[in-house]
């Protein structure tokens, strides 16, 4: 059994990356006189969210971005909200525009997504982007900047590669087939030649599927839900969960303690993941700019 796990430190990670962002930030800025712009719309008072937001804000702020914040209350009508979106596509300030999700009573986004400017969207989650994923014929076409890929999938597969975790010809299981992560993270490790297997609420024998995983990446949503005997000896393990216990305790997806001793490699919660979703909308928003000062 491998008591000696290697930690895929997603904080130390993200800040080699917020370093490299800042460097290409000032570089845009000696070039164009102007610094690359993030847009946030926070609707409603989720205390989740506005955490969220705030660290969003703060890392935009640290990398010498431009940021503007929309507040905006929880009974504002999807029409208004549209508005803003509109507005925002047609400001020349803004190169990148993020809507917090979810919205107040876990409403419909795609309405108000598709009304933003692919151009500008920082998530990578408008449908024309998402679309996106199914043309790329490789990670190099993929990665090259001519559309935003989701930020978290682009976290776990940034983990990964500035963790030279062999990807090409591994099996690789994906628990939770969602667009935010499941569904992306899968296009994403298929284009670096992984074999891929999605998992969800359906699958037979969820276990022996798992464990066949020589990269496992568990995006469900439920605390501590993937345990020792899904996992094989020598795998690595993504947890990109976010949730907490019933005692209020942070926790991943991943029952960490007990799965980490056979892990040869593991993402903590906090401090794995959760880090890189944040420095990809950066790089998002970078690339965006770049692309507007191109065209």
């Amino acid at each position: 059994m491998n008591t000696t796990a290697r930690i895929l430190d997603g904080k130390q990670i993200s800040a080699v990356l917020r370093g490299e962002i800042k460097k290409d930030v000032d570089a845009f800025k000696q070039q164009t006189g102007s610094a690359p712009g993030l847009a946030t719309i926070l609707v409603g008072d989720n205390p989740a969210s506005h955490t969220y937001v705030a660290n969003k804000i703060k890392a935009c702020q640290e990398v010498g971005m431009l940021s503007l914040h929309f507040p905006m209350p929880a009974s504002t009508p999807i029409e208004e909200l549209k508005k803003k979106i509109r507005e925002l596509n047609a400001d020349a300030k803004v190169h990148g525009i993020l809507l917090q999700l979810p919205l107040p009573g876990n409403a419909d986004s795609t309405p108000v997504l598709e009304i933003m400017d692919p151009g500008k969207d920082a998530d990578g989650l408008h449908p024309y982007n998402l679309g996106q994923l199914f043309e790329y014929k490789s990670w190099a076409e993929m990665s090259s900047g001519k559309s935003p890929l989701s930020c978290t999938p682009h976290g776990v597969i940034q983990i990964l590669l500035r963790s030279k975790i062999p990807i090409a010809g591994r099996r690789a299981v994906v628990v939770g087939r969602s667009k935010l992560v499941g569904k992306p993270v899968a296009m994403m490790l298929q284009a670096l030649d992984a074999t891929v297997t999605m998992c969800h609420s359906r699958t037979r024998d969820l276990d022996a599927v798992c464990r066949e995983a020589d990269i496992l990446v568990a995006a469900i949503g439920q605390p501590r839900f993937v345990k020792a005997s899904m996992v094989r000896e020598g795998a690595v393990v993504i947890d990109v969960g976010i949730n907490r216990d019933a005692a209020g305790k942070l926790c991943g997806d991943v029952d960490f303690e007990a799965v980490e001793p056979k892990a040869s490699a593991i993402t903590p919660v906090p401090g794995g993941v959760g880090p890189m979703t944040i420095a990809m909308l950066l790089f998002n928003t970078l690339q965006l700019a770049k692309k507007h000062v191109k065209s």
